[in-house]
């Protein structure tokens, strides 16, 4: 058969990919082989343009189990307790169909966790949006919120912390990064390597239907006027299936049954076949005259192609396929073997008794493409002097802030997703980090979720640091040790040498700052090809990260406890403002260059704040992020109702800088009088920069002369931008 090049377009494959294809097979590949090369050559499940830049990241340290390269990364957090976690992009479908793209996305990160062992115990969300003007943007949120909500409240999982944003960067290209984390005992992880000769091949779950095919190649190609069209591409989820897959899974996890188990996830059981075989360097025979379908005539092509939800393909030890079953009849999800392993090396497929694709395993997996892909470094553009900041009124740019669409209160979105199923959750959404309790022990893990893309696309380098770094402070200011991070790097089209210059550098922030801190990238995801008709998206990196509190009574957040305590801001303050909140939002100027990331003040000042909280000296604990002091005292007022008088330390500095500066490093504490002079001795003891800034009171924020409402009030204007849009979207 002659494919000819539309065809081969169509599928997301160079001609010169094509041309490798047919010296690898030694003959032209059918329809069947062409589609499944399509799969696993693009970009999402190859990741051709960015192996040889992830390969830079550490991903060990003594907590670490299971690195990159399985479902999701392992770490231990003792007492034989292990976590799951990973974090991965479902942007395209999202846009295309809001409710079920995001939805899916929740589904299919569950099955990453639960596939290894771990029962989910928490999820999150990193969503991004085109800005409030955009005609999109409105049912975009309301659709992917929706979505999110929907999946993990009907399976159980609590949603319990998240960011969402808003930028004109993605008006036509939204993000929907979805993260789940699971407990597991260290000793009961199952990965997804095949072993052993002729054990039996079994696909579990759902039935496999016309949904989501070529969805992979979708999210490995940018977007165009027609992007509407591929809304057959999008999966449609189904939660309370995945209830009964994640117990029957479980179930089946207590003995010793599972050689195997890989979730058929992008590129549905083309992928999981090909990457089980690859790690076990065995061949795979399956008969898709066997797999479960729920349409008729559904062809080889449909079959291998679909990324229907909720289904699983496991190896299993001989002998074991009655009981397997009856745990699978007990939860009314199919079973069937549907093939062996072989010493083949090679994917043949069979239907109705014939041989209809045989292809080699290292052909779809060690010999696809790798590129090194032209990258040219990203020019940095001087910050200009502010000769206009002098001028502006305090009062009315920080409420300007407080109701804009990013620095709104954000309940309405997280009222919507149930943070408490299951009992554990201590801390959620609004804090700075999540805090979920291993249950029946006095322990806790913190989890946070966070992205800068303006820092990124100033400078890469920094942002990227940075990123991690602000990660790193919001599982400290809860209490917590942090340990390791999972990554969802979303950038344009990395054909373009700005855009793939943009991704390596970022790369090389992110590696900087995990090794300086030890902090290892254990999961991730890379999603390229984020834009329409060659307008990318800002380069923007979403860091998951988990820490570990050893002790429950040492959990804490950033609501102010008492009247007439001292409030100290932690690390220095210089007043940079250029890329901060301030720039953009009052001054509508978005050049110059973020904030420089000093890792060992980084390292220095958190680990002092750990030692703060271990010892009892404070009472409240936010990291200062974006915005600068001024916006995480109000956040700190607006959670816990109680105000604050603050005057700067330095008169000869800029109201503006002090309070609006964006320098990193940084937290604010809240500490009791009594305890005022064992902080501050153990402070210059270890050479920590300090402030004494003010003292908590009773009602009123209070900023010097520029500043004095109610606590109050502003709470209830920090409230109103998601309450008009809320009222603008049920119109």
């Amino acid at each position: 058969m002659k494919i000819s090049n539309k065809i081969i377009e169509r599928h997301g494959l160079k001609i010169d990919e094509y041309k490798k294809i047919k010296l690898l097979l030694e003959r032209e590949p059918n329809l069947l082989e062409l589609g499944i090369f399509s799969a696993m050559w693009n970009e999402h499940c190859s990741y051709k343009s960015s192996k040889v830049h992830l390969k830079k990241l550490p991903t060990k340290n003594k907590y670490v189990i299971q690195g990159p390269g399985e479902n999701a990364g392992v770490i231990d957090i003792g007492d034989d307790d292990a976590i799951i976690f990973k974090i991965e992009s479902h942007n395209h479908p999202s846009f295309i169909e809001p409710y079920q793209g995001a939805a899916t996305g929740v589904g299919g990160i569950l099955r990453d966790v639960f596939t290894m062992g771990a029962r989910p115990i928490a999820l999150l969300n990193s969503i991004h949006f085109g800005e409030e003007k955009n005609k999109k943007t409105k049912n975009l949120l309301n659709g992917v919120v929706s979505g999110i909500g929907g999946y993990g409240n009907c399976i159980g999982i609590p949603t319990v912390a998240g960011e969402t944003k808003f930028n004109e960067t993605y008006n036509e290209n939204i993000l929907v990064n979805a993260m789940a984390v699971g407990h597991a005992n260290k000793n009961k992880i199952f990965y997804s390597k095949a072993k052993g000769l002729n054990k039996p091949v079994v696909y579990v779950g759902s039935k496999t239907g016309r949904d989501g095919i070529h969805g992979a190649s979708m999210a490995s190609a940018e977007f165009d006027e027609n992007s509407e069209d591929k809304k057959p591409t999008v999966q449609v989820g189904d939660p309370f299936t995945e209830k009964l897959l994640l117990e029957a899974c479980l179930q089946l996890m207590k003995d010793n049954s599972i050689i195997s188990i890989q979730d058929m996830g992008a590129a549905g059981l083309t992928s999981s076949s090909v990457e089980m075989a690859h790690k076990g360097s065995l061949g795979l025979e399956l008969d898709l005259s066997k797999v479960p379908c729920r349409e008729e005539n559904m062809t080889p092509y449909e079959m291998m192609l679909s990324e229907s939800q909720e289904r699983m393909l496991i190896i299993l030890e001989e002998g074991k396929e009655e009981s397997a079953k009856k745990i699978f009849d007990k939860w009314d999800l199919d079973f069937k073997i549907i093939g062996k392993t072989t010493s083949s090396n090679k994917l043949i497929l069979k239907y109705d008794n014939k041989t209809v694709a045989d292809i080699p395993i290292n052909a779809l997996s060690t010999d696809a493409p790798i590129y090194q892909r032209k990258w040219e470094k990203t020019k940095l553009v001087k910050n200009k002097k502010l000769n206009n900041i002098k001028k502006g009124n305090f009062k009315e740019s920080l409420l300007k802030i407080l109701t804009s669409p990013n620095h709104s209160n954000k309940k309405w979105i997280t009222q919507q997703y149930d943070q408490m199923v299951m009992g554990d959750t201590i801390l959620r959404s609004g804090s700075d980090a999540a805090v979920i309790k291993i249950h029946q022990k006095n322990k806790a893990i913190a989890v946070s979720v966070d992205s800068s893309a303006n820092y990124c696309n100033a400078s890469p380098q920094v942002g990227g640091k940075q990123i991690v770094c602000e990660n790193w402070r919001n599982l400290i200011s809860v209490g917590s040790r942090p340990i390791a991070i999972t990554n969802c790097l979303n950038f344009g089209n990395p054909e373009n040498k700005k855009i793939m210059g943009q991704f390596v550098e970022t790369i090389d922030g992110i590696k900087e700052a995990c090794e300086y801190l030890d902090f290892p990238v254990v999961s991730g995801n890379v999603s390229f090809y984020n834009g329409t008709n060659k307008k990318n998206i800002f380069p923007t990196p979403v860091i998951g990260g988990v820490g570990l509190v050893q002790n429950l009574n040492k959990v804490i957040d950033h609501r102010f406890k008492d009247i007439g305590n001292e409030i100290l801001v932690i690390g220095k303050t210089f007043g940079h403002l250029h890329q901060s909140v301030y720039m953009n939002e009052i001054l509508g100027i978005n050049d110059g260059l973020p904030p420089e990331v000093n890792l060992k003040n980084e390292k220095n000042n958190g680990q002092i704040i750990m030692q703060l909280i271990d010892n009892n000296f404070v009472r409240s604990v936010h990291d200062v992020s974006a915005g600068g002091i001024i916006l995480s005292l109000a956040e700190m007022s607006m959670s816990s109702g109680i105000g604050v008088k603050i005057a700067r330390p330095n008169k000869l500095s800029n109201i503006f800088e002090y309070f609006f500066g964006e320098d990193q490093s940084r937290y604010i504490v809240e500490i009791k009088k009594e305890k005022i002079s064992a902080t501050i001795k153990l402070l210059d003891e270890n050479n920590i920069f300090h402030e004494t800034i003010g003292q908590t009171q009773a009602n009123n924020f209070s900023v010097e002369k520029e500043f004095d409402e109610s606590v109050d009030k502003i709470y209830k204007l920090n409230n109103t931008w998601f309450k008009n849009i809320n009222a603008t979207i049920k119109k």
